[in-house]
């Protein structure tokens, strides 16, 4: 695709959809604007290419298509059936599963998809077989009351939201942690680091329905094998979200036990951030699981998102390409230079380094919260997020940590040098911001002060390094 034709065809769209609402028209050219000017270093982000993008603008918006391929419970989806075929069929052959479900709208649509297939096939199914039911209208009152209990009193456990997991894996104020009786672990509180028999020791005691593996905020591999080893050994489900690092299961930068495609039952991923797709969750399963996942409309989701289904496939395809193997390898190797950077200007980096996309920052040691320290980086320019540690004392909103992650400038084309210059320039914010006080005198979580002319060095330096690596390079917007 030439760099003409790219520019043609979102200066046409911009064009058009200004044509009726100005106002979005203007937003969507400043936040060009605004991503091509800062550090992009939130974990989770990532830049998707024209092609993907360009796709999701397309009438397949206009489709409803509930049900499968081939099965549908409206007319006319032939071609969504072809687009849902070629995603489901890219991410089988891409990922080596056996089966894959590219309907998911997120990542938390994923997990509620694979939370309600292993209840379905683990919990629903045995009950009724237990009632000797020929189907659930068989089912009396009294037969649904003890369903219900079942279904609603069966047991996770999930890495804990400050040891780096993800809201979703059973963290009490999220649907999952009111789905399931559900318990947590942790990291050794003097590494940071899964330990692996203490999992095992409580997947004993606790002997849960379904273990979740996979972290929105672990800096570190894990070894799905001995993961699935502890599932297996207490009856559970093995269920992996790996949204965060799908990209580096892809690029074949996680594998043989780091790669849980083969020892997961069921395994999650979004189709963004180190994937660099569209934004959209999947989820692959071991053939037992395949028929229950497939219900994920009607049983969770509503009409599946057909343009964004087609963008995934596009985005799955280019994951394809060996181009992609070298760019996956790139990520780890500029978050390893990224953590160096830290380690050698003496800031505290939880489990003390990184070999995953990203890092987590202890800011406390600057004498800032997280959320201090988010707010004053973004004033110089560099975007991250607040993110808890383990034990954090300031909790889930204020934090004691800033998450890195380095897909979105590896896709621009940092590499070594670059990212160790981001080191330098965020610990030049953090070493000259002051944590504020609050009305009453005494240590504010949320006001600080950053030195006069800080953020100006920082914007200055920061744009020559974007100068050298433009966002989206050839797009002129006319």
């Amino acid at each position: 695709m030439t760099d003409s034709l790219i520019s043609s065809a979102y200066t046409q769209a911009l064009e058009v959809i200004g044509s009726v609402e100005p106002r979005i028209a203007d937003a969507t050219r400043q936040e060009l604007a605004d991503q091509r000017g800062s550090l992009k270093l939130i974990a989770s982000e990532n830049y998707a290419s024209p092609a993907v993008l360009l796709t999701m603008g397309t009438w397949f918006s206009d489709k409803y298509a509930e049900g499968t391929v081939g099965h549908r419970f409206y007319a006319g989806c032939q071609n969504v059936d072809t687009v849902e075929s070629l995603a489901a069929e890219h991410a089988r052959e891409l990922f080596g599963a056996p089966y894959a479900y590219v309907q998911p709208h997120s990542g938390i649509d994923a997990n509620l998809v694979a939370f309600w297939s292993i209840l379905a096939n683990k919990v629903e199914t045995p009950a009724l077989e237990k009632h000797q039911a020929k189907n659930v209208n068989e089912l009396s009152e009294a037969d649904w009351e003890e369903l219900r209990h079942e279904l609603g009193n069966q047991r996770l456990l999930g890495m804990s939201l400050d040891a780096g997991g993800h809201l979703t894996h059973g963290f009490r104020p999220n649907i999952s942690g009111k789905m399931f009786h559900q318990q947590q672990y942790g990291t050794d509180p003097e590494t940071g680091l899964l330990d692996y028999d203490a999992v095992a020791a409580k997947a004993r005691e606790f002997r849960p329905l379904v273990l979740v593996a996979g972290y929105s905020a672990y800096p570190r591999r894990v070894n799905f094998a001995k993961m699935r080893e502890i599932a297996d050994e207490v009856g559970a489900v093995l269920m992996v979200d790996m949204a965060h690092f799908a990209g580096l299961v892809a690029g074949k930068v996680f594998t043989g036990d780091e790669d849980p495609v083969p020892h997961a039952h069921l395994v999650t991923t979004t189709t963004h951030k180190s994937l660099r797709g569209p934004r959209g969750g999947m989820v692959l399963a071991q053939e037992e699981f395949a028929a229950d996942v497939d219900r994920g409309c009607p049983m969770v989701l509503g009409g599946p998102l057909s343009h964004v289904m087609a963008a995934k496939a596009v985005a799955l395809a280019e994951a394809r390409h060996s181009s992609f193997r070298a760019y996956a390898q790139q990520i780890a190797d500029n978050a390893q230079s990224l953590a160096a950077g830290f380690l050698e200007r003496d800031a505290r980096l939880v489990t003390g380094g990184t070999d995953n996309h990203l890092v987590l920052l202890d800011v406390s040691t600057f004498g800032l919260t997280g959320r201090q320290a988010e707010s004053a980086l973004l004033d110089a320019g560099v975007v991250t997020n607040r993110n808890s540690i383990p034990a954090d004392p300031n909790g889930a909103w204020y934090t004691s940590g800033i998450r890195l992650g380095t897909p979105a400038l590896t896709t621009r084309g940092f590499g070594h040098d670059e990212f160790d210059k981001v080191a330098e320039l965020i610990v030049d914010v953090l070493s000259n911001t002051e944590a504020g006080t609050t009305k009453a005198g005494g240590p504010s979580k949320a006001s600080y002060t950053l030195a006069d002319g800080v953020a100006d060095r920082v914007k200055a330096q920061s744009a020559e390094l974007l100068d050298k690596h433009p966002l989206y390079p050839g797009l002129v917007l006319g």
